[in-house]
């Protein structure tokens, strides 16, 4: 049976952010949230303002992924059914709200490391802006317009 739109975005924040604080679980549904504001850009001309299209949009999410490197991917969305509190998450994110420090932020990663990498994707389409925890949050840059 296929899951509604609010159940993959409670597996993609337990998924994407499980073990992060209730504030880093917030930040990662305020930048799926972003791409689905976004007025420009690959997200906007891809996705339509469709937060499933966000979700499921071809090499965004580690966790949407059951390979990754040709290897078993056991922590993925199919994987890890969603808590309560990650059901109240992504409801809090659908109701409108943002953590605020991320602000207009359209991506994160995890660097296994303490520092950010200044730019992410690699593409240099995002610019390092803040971190929580064990993930990096990036800004879009000018070069994101043109995508």
């Amino acid at each position: 049976m296929p899951m509604s739109t609010r159940e993959l975005f409670a597996r993609m924040i337990r998924c994407e952010a499980e073990g992060e604080s209730i504030e880093g679980m917030k930040a990662v549904a305020t930048v799926c949230m972003n791409r689905v504001h976004i007025a420009y850009g690959e997200y906007q001309r891809v996705n339509q303002g469709d937060l499933r299209k966000v979700l499921e949009q071809m090499c965004q999410f580690s966790c949407h992924k059951t390979v990754i490197g040709g290897q078993s991917n056991p922590q993925n969305v199919w994987s890890l059914p969603p808590e309560e509190i990650h059901y109240e998450i992504a409801d809090w994110a659908l109701a409108g709200n943002k953590v605020p420090v991320v602000g207009e932020c359209l991506w994160y990663m995890n660097p296994y490391s303490p520092r950010c990498p200044r730019f992410f994707p690699y593409n240099r389409t995002g610019y390092w802006h803040h971190r929580i925890h064990d993930h990096c949050f990036y800004k879009p840059t000018r070069l994101y317009a043109e995508t």
